[in-house]
């Protein structure tokens, strides 16, 4: 379980999170919507440890995050894939999975989980030497989602998936998530796309200018007027 409890975060003289709680169960898909400049992302790079809180607590499965490098907390078992893919674009799609696994020594193990991957991507597996800057930017994506697999996460921290995607290519990735999820990974998603991520997730929380105003059953926030007003195009 991941347990975030009265996290404040600035970005210099800004205060970006504004007490924010919230938690992630094992096996849930849960989602954070909001608008542009709301949290979502500093949420999700404070939690895998690319920010810091200063004040408030970040726990997983008991472990305080909250003074931990980023490295230690890819080992305790959460992976994020960031927004804008962010693949090594001079390297092989085979060399980026295998970086995925910088943290792993059984070999063995490390091609069985590129197969995994292969298998979730078929795309990626056609296109395995080929050199990641060449791809589309649905296959960077489904690419940046395999690469944060093979560190095998307990919980898988996805910003933005959909963006830049059309719309065939949102339903194959919102799709995989849910594949993802199926197999016991935990799901925190950011998401400005949010009709796909309510439709996904368990549960979800609405971020405002730092602030949770609102969260609870995924299904129940889709249905809420406020939420459809401001999220959901009426």
């Amino acid at each position: 379980m991941l347990v975030l409890q009265d996290v404040h975060v600035y970005y210099g003289a800004i205060h970006a999170l504004k007490g924010i709680s919230l938690e992630v169960n094992e096996g849930e898909i849960v989602t954070l919507i909001g608008s542009n400049g709301a949290g979502k992302s500093t949420s999700l790079k404070t939690i895998s440890g690319l920010l810091r809180p200063k004040e408030g607590s970040i726990t997983f499965n008991g472990t305080d995050l909250s003074s931990i490098q980023p490295q230690k907390i890819v080992s305790q078992g959460i992976s994020q894939v960031p927004e804008g893919r962010h693949v090594f674009t001079n390297m092989t799609v085979l060399e980026n999975l295998e970086l995925g696994a910088y943290l792993r020594k059984e070999k063995s193990e490390i091609k069985k989980d590129i197969e995994k991957v292969y298998t979730l991507f078929p795309r990626l597996k056609e296109r395995k030497s080929q050199l990641s800057g060449t791809l589309s930017g649905g296959e960077q994506q489904m690419l940046a989602m395999g690469r944060a697999l093979m560190t095998r996460p307990k919980l898988l921290l996805l910003d933005e998936p959909s963006m830049g995607l059309a719309p065939i290519l949102v339903k194959q990735i919102f799709s995989i998530i849910q594949e993802i999820n199926k197999t016991g990974t935990t799901v925190l998603l950011v998401e400005q796309n949010a009709h796909m991520a309510l439709s996904i997730a368990t549960r979800a929380y609405v971020l405002e200018t730092g602030k949770i105003v609102l969260s609870g059953n995924a299904a129940q926030l889709a249905k809420s007027e406020e939420v459809r007003k401001a999220y959901l195009g009426g």
